[in-house]
């Protein structure tokens, strides 16, 4: 067992881990913070994307231990104390960017870091930035519509 700090939700977590533990691994079951999906378990799908010192990061690529004395947000972080969602939160919601939603907490957690590093000029930067990040359900036109309504929200 190896013992990690880190930062997650802005909440201090001192664990003991296994060495090969991925970091969805203890952000599910160890922290049950069951909003960051496992996927496809190869960073294909996007479907685990948390944020690690500001950064989107697919937590399935990466063990517990790579994320000792950082900074994690997951999903569950991303609204505020009160409760009020995210503006991508809120675009998702009202242009319909979700459908059966297994995506949709790693899409939103990409496109958060997409607009803040990059913003989202067109539809086609929206969609290059959003590569890597694959949704079954919605053809991805009113993801891009949620992407580009949050970030036009400023």
């Amino acid at each position: 067992m190896t013992t990690i700090t880190l930062k997650v939700n802005g909440q201090s977590v001192t664990k003991d881990v296994e060495p090969q533990t991925l970091l969805v691994e203890f952000i599910r079951e160890t922290l049950r913070l069951t909003g960051t999906h496992v996927g496809c378990d190869t960073a294909q799908c996007g479907a685990c994307t948390v944020h690690l010192n500001g950064r989107a990061v697919k937590s399935c690529n990466m063990l517990a231990v790579q994320a000792h004395g950082a900074d994690v947000m997951t999903i569950e972080g991303l609204a505020a104390a009160d409760g009020t969602l995210h503006p991508m939160q809120v675009a998702f919601n009202q242009c319909h960017g979700l459908q059966c939603g297994f995506c949709t907490p790693g899409m939103v957690m990409s496109a958060v870091d997409l607009v803040k590093h990059h913003g989202a000029a067109s539809d086609e930067s929206v969609r290059a930035g959003l590569e890597g990040n694959i949704c079954r359900c919605t053809g991805y036109q009113n993801i891009v519509k949620a992407v580009r309504s949050a970030a036009a929200q400023g």
